[in-house]
């Protein structure tokens, strides 16, 4: 099934419920606090934690791009012999 074509209004970044109440925590908070956090998250990943570590690279790095690998029935790499295209007019 296809995605809304005016997009997933639930992800927007004006609809992010979870991240908009962190920021204003962190704004209404001391700033001190923030830092905290991010000095443990580093302590933790200087000390082994593989999540801690994850966590920097995704935050510093951003999310590698998942792969998907597409295999046809024999288990071979899938070969597109046609396409077709129906364009519908208005």
């Amino acid at each position: 099934m296809a995605g809304a074509p005016e997009g997933n209004q639930n992800s927007s970044k004006s609809n992010r419920l979870w991240a908009e109440t962190i920021r204003r925590a962190v704004v209404q908070s001391d700033p001190e606090r923030l830092r905290s956090i991010a000095e443990k998250l580093l302590d933790m990943a200087a000390s082994g934690d593989i999540q801690a570590m994850k966590e920097l690279g995704d935050r510093l790095d951003g999310k590698p791009k998942q792969q998907t690998e597409v295999t046809g029935a024999d288990g071979g790499p899938l070969q597109i012999t046609e396409v077709a295209w129906n364009v519908v007019k208005p």
